[in-house]
C-alpha cells in the first residue's frame, strides 16, 4: 500500500512538473518556428539559426529526461541528435497539458467525492440524495482522473522512446560497431598478454635458468669439493627461484584456483599475495559463469597490482556485489590518485570488460582516492 501511494505521488509530481515544462516547451516551439520561418530558403541562415535552437532544444530535452527518470521511472538514451530533441519537444507539450487537465479532473473529483464525508459535519444536509449522487460522481471522476494519469505516464514513455531512443536500424548499426570495437579490443588484449608473457619468461624464468645452467657448469668443472658443494647449493636455490617465477607467470596467465575453487578463493589468493592490506567484501551468493568470473578476477588482480606499484596506498578495498543482472566490481584505494586511464593496464581491463558488454570506469583525482568500477552482465 505504501509503495502504491509513493508511486502515485511520484507520478502526480512528475505530471505537474511536466505541465509546467509543457508551457515552456510550447513557447519554445512557437518562437523557434517564428525564427526559422524567414530563413527556410536561405541554407546558411537556416544553419545559423538551427545551431542555438538545437542547443536550447537539447537543454530542454535533458530536463525532460531527468524528470522522466526521477518521477516516472522512464530512462531514455542520452545519445540523440538535436533534430530528435526538437521533434520530441514539439510532440510532448500537448501531452504535458493533457496531464494537467487529468490531474485537475482528479482534484475536482476528490473534492466532490469527499463531500459525502464532510457535508454531514460542516452543514446540515437538506437533500441527502443529491449529496450522495454528487459524491458518487466525484469518486467516478477521481477514478477516471487516476486512470488518465497512468495513461498519460504511459504515453510519456512511448513518446520519449519514439523520439529520443535510436531506431531499430540505428540500434543495430551501433551494436555492430560496438561488436567490431570489442572484437578488436579482445584481439589487442590477447596480443598484449602474449607480449607480457614472453617478457616475463625472457626477463624472469629464462634468466634464472641461464644462471642455473652456469652454476651447474661451474660445479661440473670444479675440482674443489667444497666449492662444488657451494655451487650446487646456489644452483638449488636458483632452481627454487626459477620455479617460483614460473608459477607467478602461470598464475598471471590464468589461476587454476578460479576453475577448481571459484572466484572467491581466487580473490582470497590475490589478497594473501598483496603487499598492501586488501579488504575483500564478497557479497554474491553464487558462482558467476566462467567468462564473468575470469574478467572480474583479472580486473581485481590488475588493479591491485597497479595500486601496489604506483599509488603509494596503505589500504585497498575490493567489493564484489550483485546489482540486478549485473556483477559489480569496485576497487578503491587511499593512494595519491592521478591514475592514467590511457595506461596500458587500464586500457586492457576496459577491453576485457567491453568484450562481455560490460562497462568500465576509473575515477582518480589528484590526491586520491582512486575508484575503479567494472559492471559485467551476468544474467
Amino acid at each position: 500500500m505504501d509503495t502504491a501511494v509513493r508511486s502515485g505521488l511520484r507520478l502526480a509530481i512528475g505530471l505537474v512538473l511536466g505541465a509546467c515544462t509543457a508551457v515552456v516547451e510550447l513557447a519554445f516551439v512557437l518562437l523557434s518556428g517564428l525564427a526559422l520561418l524567414p530563413v527556410q530558403a536561405w541554407p546558411r541562415g537556416r544553419k545559423a539559426v538551427l545551431r542555438p535552437v538545437g542547443a536550447a532544444g537539447r537543454w530542454l530535452a535533458e530536463r525532460e529526461r531527468a524528470r522522466l527518470a526521477a518521477f516516472l521511472g522512464i530512462r531514455c538514451s542520452p545519445v540523440y541528435l538535436d533534430g530528435q530533441a526538437l521533434r520530441y519537444l514539439a510532440a510532448r507539450w500537448p501531452l504535458g497539458l493533457l496531464g494537467a487537465v487529468v490531474l485537475l479532473c482528479a482534484v475536482i473529483g476528490f473534492g466532490y467525492g469527499s463531500g459525502i464525508v464532510f457535508g454531514w459535519v460542516i452543514q446540515d444536509v437538506q437533500h441527502p440524495m443529491d449529496l450522495v449522487l454528487t459524491s458518487f460522481a466525484g469518486f467516478l471522476l477521481l477514478f477516471m482522473g487516476a486512470q488518465g494519469a497512468v495513461g498519460v505516464g504511459t504515453l510519456e514513455r512511448k513518446v520519449a522512446r519514439r523520439f529520443l531512443d535510436p531506431s531499430e536500424q540505428e540500434e543495430l548499426r551501433r551494436r555492430i560497431e560496438q561488436l567490431f570495437t570489442s572484437r578488436a579490443g579482445v584481439v589487442e588484449v590477447v596480443h598484449d598478454e602474449r607480449r607480457r608473457i614472453e617478457r616475463d619468461l625472457h626477463d624472469g624464468v629464462q634468466q634464472r635458468l641461464v644462471a642455473l645452467g652456469i652454476l651447474l657448469g661451474r660445479a661440473l668443472r670444479s675440482q674443489d669439493p667444497d666449492h662444488t658443494d657451494q655451487l650446487l647449493r646456489q644452483a638449488h636455490q636458483e632452481s627454487r627461484h626459477a620455479l617460483t617465477d614460473l608459477r607467478e607467470v602461470a598464475w598471471r596467465v590464468y589461476p587454476t584456483a578460479l576453475d577448481e575453487a571459484g572466484l572467491k578463493t581466487a580473490l582470497d589468493t590475490v589478497v594473501e599475495r598483496s603487499a598492501v592490506p586488501v579488504l575483500l567484501d564478497y557479497k554474491i551468493p553464487y558462482e558467476p559463469r566462467g567468462a564473468v568470473a575470469a574478467v572480474a578476477y583479472f580486473v581485481v588482480s590488475e588493479a591491485v597490482t597497479n595500486t601496489i606499484k604506483h599509488a603509494e596506498a596503505t589500504t585497498i578495498g575490493v567489493v564484489i556485489e550483485e546489482m540486478g543482472d549485473t556483477l559489480r566490481v569496485r576497487i578503491e584505494d587511499d593512494g595519491r590518485g592521478g591514475a592514467d586511464r590511457g595506461g596500458g593496464g587500464l586500457i586492457g581491463l576496459a577491453r576485457r570488460t567491453a568484450a562481455l558488454d560490460g562497462t568500465f570506469d576509473v575515477v582518480s583525482p589528484l590526491g586520491g582516492p582512486t575508484v575503479i568500477t567494472a559492471e559485467l552482465p551476468c544474467a
